[in-house]
């Protein structure tokens, strides 16, 4: 009796031992309770994009298959309250994310603009003939000479203007004879302010009175020192009173003028220094000098004209002399300026979510903090902070896309079983409770039915990464569309459904994944709203799954936040990220 006693002891022994191992072994492995780690202990695991995710002990995310993040005690893990969202430190190693300070510095801004070169239009000059006459000789005769104030352009006979040349020499001698009375002066007053009238400056008529009477001629002077950019006559021409002869400009200052928008104007101000080139002066840059900006704006473009001007010294070349910038060529610019010190935040911290900009603020412990801005101007590298941020908080410059993205579905999640993004059933004019729908006839059926297939097959094709298999099954809609808008009509709600499907139901050929998954949204979107009221309505429809995702804005430029999908068979296929996030959705029941 004692021996089977002592036996039953060493036996009952050996299996505590055995059920000891094994136990230990299941620890270890990660099935059963939390394991310690370094010596710390795991109160639970998480999901990092999807913080309702929960276990308590390893494993994958059950939405977007990423790995349970371990949570040890002491620490809060993922909490998804409102505009705030926290991190476990690997996973803000994982994120890269960084944070810096805001701080007060100079704002600096550079704008770059594009204008024209152009002449000093106070320092452009029409010579046009005062009276009627005829050129005899042209002393410059092209476009381009440079000519100095005063010099001869051209000789020009005139009757009336030699005639009046002679009066003027006649009573001008007269009075220096002395043989004249105290009428004599208003007519030579009267004579020499014709000459005025008719072209002549001080010093020609002043030599009037020695030129010969042979002379039957009068030179045509350059009123200003510049370049001739217009000649309108030849030798010999006859011209008519107020015929334009030459034109010249003084191009030893030109004129850059661009166009400020409204929103630069602010930073402008004359005497700014501008650098200016332009591809007819290769390799050369301008300093210039902010001398005007124009009050009125441009009510189209919303736009200010804005003037700098710079020097245009003349250069050889070819030994003749020419200027360096040409007339009217396409110039650009840069303009740098800066404004004293003031509040700055990074402009990579600062996201725009529904056009109210927000930054997120690193709280330390791995919690960050959504907070609204008001931003003023904006500089190279840094947004201006009226509003919202104080010298010293520190703000995420790297990761805030992904923390912005993960305080979205934290606000906006809820357990599966709620409807997220799928569009409702029709509902009728007055608002209220959606309208019955019809019962489908057998041939409306089969049309909705091969829709449907069709649909699936696209988004099975996606979800595989399979471009060609999209641009295969495409055009297959091409004919399935009409069948099923012609099978639908007169069906009441039914044939309002089909009418939005028709509109984004034609795809094409998709150039690469993310355009075949852009032309399949839409389309998408249209099928789940047909789909939902059939769930119901039809009992050969109750097998039909609808899900969601929640991050489909990062599927391609443009995407929606949350993009809807059915498919006839479990299990989730994610149409929009395929292999990169296959099993990332939940499902709308």
């Amino acid at each position: 009796m004692k021996a089977k006693i002592v036996l039953l002891i060493v036996v009952v022994a050996a299996l505590a031992a055995v059920a000891g191992w094994f136990a230990g072994r299941r620890s270890h492995s990660g099935h059963g309770a939390p394991a310690a780690v370094g010596g710390r202990k795991v109160a639970f695991y998480q999901s990092a994009m999807h913080p309702w995710i929960k276990s308590d002990k390893p494993g994958k995310c059950t939405i977007c298959g990423m790995d349970l993040v371990p949570v040890y005690e002491g620490e809060k893990g993922v909490e998804s309250g409102e505009g705030l969202v926290s991190l476990a430190s690997n996973t803000i190693t994982v994120l890269n994310v960084q944070s810096a300070p805001v701080r007060r510095a100079p704002l600096l801004r550079t704008l770059r603009v594009a204008g024209t070169i152009d002449d000093n239009d106070s320092r452009h000059r029409v010579l046009s003939a005062y009276v009627d006459g005829r050129v005899d000789r042209l002393f410059i005769n092209y476009v381009g000479a440079e000519v100095e104030e005063g010099q001869p352009l051209a000789t020009f006979y005139s009757p009336m203007l030699l005639a009046a040349e002679r009066e003027f020499a006649l009573l001008s001698q007269q009075q220096s004879s002395g043989g004249t009375g105290p009428e004599h002066a208003p007519l030579l007053a009267g004579a020499r302010q014709r000459l005025r009238q008719y072209g002549l400056n001080d010093r020609q008529i002043a030599a009037l009175a020695g030129k010969p009477l042979t002379n039957i001629h009068t030179e045509l002077l350059a009123p200003l020192s510049g370049t001739v950019t217009m000649r309108g006559v030849y030798e010999g021409q006859y011209v008519k009173e107020g015929e334009r002869l030459f034109e010249i400009a003084d191009f030893s200052t030109m004129w850059f003028n661009f166009d400020a928008y409204e929103r630069d104007l602010a930073w402008l101000r004359p005497g700014q220094p501008v650098e200016v080139s332009t591809p007819s002066v290769p390799g050369r840059v301008f300093n210039a000098a902010i001398t005007f900006i124009d009050p009125n704006l441009n009510p189209t473009t919303r736009t200010a004209r804005v003037r700098a001007e710079l020097p245009n010294p003349l250069v050889e070349q070819g030994g003749q002399r020419r200027r360096e910038l040409l007339h009217k060529v396409f110039a650009e610019a840069t303009v740098r300026v800066d404004s004293p010190e003031t509040l700055v935040v990074p402009r990579g911290a600062v996201l725009s979510p529904g056009g109210n900009p927000v930054v997120y603020l690193d709280k330390g412990g791995g919690a960050y903090e959504q907070r609204r801005v008001k931003l003023g101007r904006a500089g190279d590298d840094v947004w201006e902070v009226i509003e919202g941020l104080g010298d010293g908080d520190r703000v995420v410059v790297n990761g805030n896309l992904l923390i912005d993205a993960q305080a979205q579905l934290n606000q906006s999640a809820q357990p599966a079983g709620h409807d997220h993004g799928a569009a409702p059933a029709p509902a009728p004019a007055g608002g209220g409770q959606p309208a019955a729908l019809p019962k489908l006839t057998d041939e409306q059926r089969r049309a909705v039915q091969e829709f449907l297939a069709a649909v699936n097959a696209l988004g099975a094709v996606l979800a595989a990464d399979k471009l060609a298999g999209f641009n295969e099954a495409a055009p297959q809609l091409h004919t399935i569309v009409p069948a099923l808008v012609a099978s639908l009509q007169g069906a009441g709600g039914w044939e309002n459904l089909a009418a939005d499907i028709n509109k984004v139901g034609h795809l094409g050929a998709g150039s690469d994944l993310q355009a075949a998954r852009r032309s399949f949204t839409p389309l998408s979107a249209a099928a789940v709203a047909l789909a939902k009221p059939l769930r119901g309505a039809d009992s050969a429809f109750a097998g039909l799954k609808i899900y969601f995702c929640p991050m489909t804005e990062d599927a391609y430029p443009g995407a929606p936040k949350r993009g809807s999908w059915l498919q006839l068979a479990p299990p989730l296929r994610n149409p929009y990220f395929g292999a990169e996030m296959l099993e990332c959705g939940q499902e709308v029941r």
